[in-house]
């Protein structure tokens, strides 16, 4: 059986799977990016939880991260349409299901990344906090 973690990390890559965009988890970025853009989910820190006794339980505040990566001649268009279309999949359910308290995405922070013989790529890393809670840390 999974561990609440992974629930959640499957929940979320599953919510951006439904997005125009490509969706991978933990994969390198590819050579070509899709044409709709290129989401690549990092399963990042769960960090130092806050622990409560009496029932013990253990609250994170998991950092995540979504690389979204766009190309072409109206990159920045795309990039803002990928980036508002997570945001609204995000929205619209904030507890992926009831599996966590809360999931909340941070502001992206945008770069241009020149590509040899091509097109530059416009990317950005947008944190995401996943808040929840499991009896133990390992399970």
């Amino acid at each position: 059986m999974p561990t609440p973690r992974e629930t959640i990390l499957v929940a979320l890559h599953a919510r951006l799977s439904e997005l125009p965009a490509t969706a991978l988890r933990g994969d390198v970025l590819p050579e070509r990016v899709p044409a709709e853009g290129l989401l690549i989910l990092r399963d990042g820190e769960p960090g130092e939880p806050e622990v409560t006794l009496s029932p013990l339980r253990y609250h994170y505040q998991h950092r995540a991260e979504i690389e979204a990566v766009v190309q072409g001649p109206d990159r920045d268009a795309a990039f803002d349409t990928l980036t508002a279309s997570i945001g609204a999949a995000l929205a619209a359910d904030r507890t992926l299901g009831g599996l966590c308290d809360w999931i909340e995405a941070e502001a992206p922070r945008p770069v241009d990344l020149p590509v040899e013989g091509a097109a530059s790529l416009k990317a950005a890393v947008l944190p995401v906090v996943l808040h929840y809670s499991t009896a133990d840390p390992l399970t």
